[in-house]
């Protein structure tokens, strides 16, 4: 596994373009192309599957908030949403010719150590529009195979200061990706959690942003932790039981008398 570069010592102005090109245009069939491949990919090499998509909300700005282990997790994370997802990537991937796929495909850029106020205007621009951002919890990528500790205040800040839809993701079986090398291929899920919403803060504090961040990751840690104690199957047939077990509730409440 490659060392973290932290920094990137490219200035501002050299990732101005991207910003530019995210806050005027949509993703261009770039995206589309993709998203097929990688999903036809990620079914055949990992077996992705995913739980509860539909609590994605289908319009309106909403931030996708999932953890992180490994590069596929972006591609995971599009798979099963016919949302165009706007990945807030590192500024590091806008470098050969993948930059060409990542700015076409509507990823933007946020510079690594430094405080990106160009990363939030973009995602504020997006949002604005109704559209749909990506933003990791935990910043960076874990690199121990289990989720930090605690979450970074940015997806907090993000969530308040533009009043969207959060939808808590966890995506488990990632952390294994890298095993193909060796010929092994974990299976991967993606669970979508119900969304969240803040009120609105213009100008939250530094402790706001903080306790939103963790109200959010800790409902990723619920997630993820569910997937890890009783897998896919398990956590399919849980969700049917209460969905039966209300429909049933529902069901006794309207009958007559």
């Amino acid at each position: 596994m490659k060392e973290q570069v932290y920094k990137d010592p490219r200035p501002k102005e050299h990732f101005d373009q991207y910003h530019h090109r995210s806050r005027t245009k949509s993703p261009e069939p770039m995206y589309a192309l993709v998203r097929i491949c990688v999903l036809i990919y990620g079914l055949i090499f990992f077996r992705q599957t995913c739980i509860s998509s539909e609590k994605v909300p289908q319009s309106g700005p909403v931030i996708l908030a999932p953890n992180h282990f490994s590069f596929m997790d972006h591609f995971f994370l599009g798979s099963f949403t016919r949302r165009k997802v706007r990945f807030m990537a590192k500024s590091q991937l806008f470098s050969g010719p993948a930059k060409f796929i990542y700015t076409h495909g509507g990823v933007f850029p946020v510079r690594r150590g430094a405080r990106d106020e160009e990363a939030f205007i973009t995602a504020h621009t997006i949002l604005e529009n109704g559209g749909c951002v990506a933003m990791y919890c935990e910043g960076g990528r874990s690199r121990t195979g289990k989720l930090a500790e605690r979450a970074k205040p940015g997806i907090g800040r993000l969530a308040l200061e533009s009043g969207a839809a959060i939808v808590p993701t966890a995506i488990y079986g990632s952390s294994k990706v890298r095993n193909w090398k060796k010929l092994q291929f974990p299976k991967v899920v993606v669970q979508y959690g119900d969304p969240i919403r803040f009120e609105r803060v213009e100008d939250p504090t530094r402790d706001q942003q903080q306790a939103a961040a963790d109200e959010i990751f800790d409902e990723i840690k619920r997630l993820y932790a569910g997937l890890e104690a009783h897998g896919r199957r398990g956590i399919a047939e849980r969700l049917r039981e209460e969905r039966r077990a209300l429909r049933s509730g529902r069901s006794k409440r309207t009958s007559p008398a």
